[in-house]
């Protein structure tokens, strides 16, 4: 299964809950289009398994995300300015 980036995919979440809070509720089109894609995007069919998912993902990116800084730092490389140097 394919994938969305994690930005791509923290943005939907964050669409789509600042669209619960603001009060427009499920039933506005944005809300629903938000719900769809966001299940579209995670294989589910269910919009809170879907945030659900995508919340498990994007801690996962993040982790690994994380984890590849420490290891490049320990290794002595700089990977901020340009591409990571695999050895």
């Amino acid at each position: 299964m394919l994938m969305p980036h994690p930005a791509v995919l923290r943005k939907l979440v964050d669409e789509y809950e600042a669209l619960r809070e603001s009060g427009a509720g499920d039933r506005h089109p944005q809300a629903r289009d938000l719900a769809y894609t966001l299940c579209v995007s995670t294989g589910t069919r269910d919009v809170r398994h879907a945030l659900e998912t995508a919340r498990q993902w994007l801690d996962a990116a993040s982790a690994a995300d994380a984890a590849g800084r420490h290891t490049d730092a320990v290794a002595g490389r700089h990977t901020e300015d340009g591409p990571r140097v695999y050895a």
